[in-house]
């Protein structure tokens, strides 16, 4: 009966195009990569999936600064931070977030987690409590929505970055503490929250401003900074949670905030209080990765992805001119996320799988990760890529949708 139960849900999520399943990669994170199949056969891919978007995450210099934080600080923490588990490497990497974020933050402090997802969970389960009211954008990532589920504070969500709906929800707030709650730049459309005239709003109504930058830390910015760099904004109001496993190419997140933020984080945060530590060789090493986003390698690979965006924009509005009767719509994108709306699911997985046949690693999204009718591609690119590379998918996509 147990088992039935769950083999009727399996069978409905496939009858709806939505089931999913696991790929693993025989080779390492890089733009050409070799997959196995559901058989085992391997394939070289062009792939254009990955969240790796400066390059860093096969790069030899992180490699060895892993290993050598591994043979200075063994394999594990062996504990949560606040039994034994925090090393002297958490404690530099996390004043380097703190140094990072002073410009815009002011007094900054940061702490460290496992991953970003248990980061947000952490922020907003501690800092919405009862007395709480929480604002959250409607295309949040996953978890924030579930952190926002978890807290004890009142949920309100307001249309995606609709400024005067949000501010309506605000003024009719009795709550005595409120968090407006954004991404930094948007998962699965690529946009950036409007982070300035958000701040704007928490000024006026007094609240806290949570932005999870986990596509914009390492990518926007001269040094890499994120939204905050981009904006160019500064306040304690603001609640910064990054991810490491990205632009930074190895694990991990932090959060930035005002002193006291922090401090009540590592008291009240129970993914933290109750979570092993990182390993702190991950910590040592990511102390390297800053180090490369801050400096000429990653400007150059920021200055490398905007030409990449542009030849990827025009292909696609070129492929659209020819074939004006096809229903694609490209999402546009001043960053390294480039959605092409497909609509329908079958359609999106179809299209996926002529990609992958013609050598080309495309995924498809479906709900719920993106709103029912709005299946697409999430089309990434890596400052790794090769201008033959985007010609390549422009190619094959052309042919995918040949009659």
């Amino acid at each position: 009966m147990l088992l039935d139960h769950l083999q009727s849900k399996l069978d409905a999520l496939a009858a709806a195009g939505l089931a999913r399943s696991v790929r693993s990669a025989a080779t390492p994170t890089a733009v050409r990569q070799t997959v196995l199949g559901a058989d085992g056969t391997a394939r070289a891919l062009r792939m254009f999936c990955s969240n790796d978007y400066l390059g860093f995450a096969g790069d030899p210099r992180l490699a060895e600064a892993l290993a050598e934080g591994a043979r200075a600080w063994g394999a594990g923490a062996g504990a949560s931070h606040l039994i034994s588990g925090h090393s002297v490497a958490h404690a530099r990497l996390q004043d380097d977030f703190a140094d990072w974020y002073a410009p815009y933050i002011p007094g900054a402090r940061a702490i460290t987690f496992c991953t970003g997802y248990l980061a947000n969970i952490a922020v907003l389960t501690a800092l919405g409590d009862a007395d709480a009211q929480i604002f959250s954008d409607k295309l949040n990532h996953a978890s924030l929505i579930d952190g926002c589920l978890l807290a004890r504070a009142a949920v309100q969500r307001y249309p995606h970055a609709d400024l005067a709906a949000l501010r309506r929800q605000l003024q009719a707030s009795r709550a005595r503490i409120k968090l407006i709650v954004t991404d930094g730049v948007f998962s699965m459309d690529g946009d950036i929250a409007p982070l300035a005239a958000l701040l704007v709003l928490a000024e006026e109504f007094d609240t806290w401003l949570v932005v999870d930058d986990a596509h914009g830390f390492g990518v926007l910015g001269r040094d890499g900074r994120g939204t905050l760099e981009h904006f160019g904004v500064r306040s304690e109001r603001i609640v910064l949670v990054g991810t490491l496993g990205k632009a930074a190419g190895i694990s991990g997140a932090f959060v930035a905030a005002h002193p006291r933020i922090v401090q009540y984080l590592l008291q009240a945060a129970r993914p933290y209080v109750f979570s092993t530590a990182t390993p702190p060789a991950i910590a040592h090493a990511l102390r390297t990765s800053l180090a490369l986003i801050g400096g000429p390698d990653g400007r150059a690979a920021r200055a490398r992805l905007a030409q990449l965006g542009t030849r990827l924009g025009e292909g696609l509005a070129g492929l659209l001119r020819r074939r004006p009767a096809l229903p694609w719509r490209p999402v546009p994108s001043t960053t390294p996320i480039h959605p092409l709306v497909i609509g329908g699911n079958d359609e999106t997985m179809r299209l996926a799988a002529a990609l992958e046949a013609r050598g080309l690693r495309v995924p498809g999204i479906r709900p719920p990760t993106v709103p029912a009718g709005t299946a697409r591609l999430r089309i990434t690119l890596c400052a790794a890529h090769g201008d033959d590379d985007v010609d390549a998918l422009l190619a094959a996509l052309d042919e995918a949708a040949a009659p």
